[in-house]
């Protein structure tokens, strides 16, 4: 590794806004450690670190830190982002279902930071981006499951920032908006748009939103390594980055 190239390692990084964050951060010279359930396919950078688990597994953490502390001594980015949402009502979501949500979108994030604590504080200076969503404070019918995993991590990045603040870790979260991901376009048969395609039900979405448009996983990715560049954002600690087009911005009543 050269001298003074960063680290990161981004979950979920087989999906939109993963995909995303990993290209920018190589882009910009650091090396990348990917983790998904998923394989990333083509394309992973080559100086990085592609590993395949389930981060809903607890017992996988042991196995993803010795592979992550085998490639590297210090970390000086974290970013969570890995998430699944069940898009159903409360009533209808089964014990199961809420624990899976739970299990890969909050547990990990508390796990990570417990795992790689160590190599975090080993590079000095770093930070811990965690993936939140609008969800966590304005939310709709029929995703309960995902709105309340997406208020704790915002709960739990609070907690992160002041017990980590003495190791020079920074923790903040993004909370984006309507961002066109897969599993964005997976839950718009929830029934909060009308439409009878998908196409027509993103454009229904696009007109809710302030600026008239739905995100794009680039723009979430460049508000990620904002927080993630101690150069950008050093002053930044146990903070909400809302990055919606402006759609909590308005009143439901208008």
């Amino acid at each position: 590794m050269k001298e003074n190239q960063r680290v990161v390692l981004i979950t979920g990084s087989a999906g939109g806004i993963g995909k995303a964050c990993v290209e920018l951060f190589a882009a910009n010279g650091w090396r990348v450690i990917g983790i998904d359930v998923n394989d990333f396919g083509a394309g992973f950078p080559s100086s990085g670190l592609f590993i395949q688990a389930d981060i809903s597994r607890p017992d996988e953490f042991r196995t993803i830190f010795d592979k992550v502390s085998a490639f590297t001594h210090d970390l000086h980015a974290l970013v969570n982002n890995a998430a699944v949402q069940v898009s159903k009502p409360l009533v209808e979501t089964t014990v199961e279902e809420w624990d899976k949500v739970i299990a890969t979108n909050l547990r990990p994030v508390f796990l990570s930071a417990r795992y790689l604590h160590p190599l975090l504080v080993s590079a000095g200076e770093s930070a811990i981006v965690n993936m939140s969503s609008v969800h966590a404070i304005q939310t709709s019918a029929s995703i309960a499951a995902y709105a309340a995993s997406k208020c704790g991590i915002l709960a739990l990045t609070r907690a992160m920032a002041i017990e980590f603040a003495g190791d020079n870790i920074r923790v903040n979260a993004v909370l984006p908006g309507a961002v066109d991901t897969p599993m964005l376009r997976s839950g718009l048969d929830r029934g909060h748009l009308s439409g009878p395609s998908v196409n027509e039900r993103l454009d229904n979405l696009a007109r809710k939103t302030v600026n008239g448009r739905v995100g794009k996983p680039a723009e979430i990715a460049q508000a990620v390594y904002f927080l993630a560049d101690g150069k950008q954002s050093s002053f930044m600690t146990g903070q909400a980055l809302v990055v919606d087009g402006g759609a909590t911005a308005r009143l439901s009543t208008e």
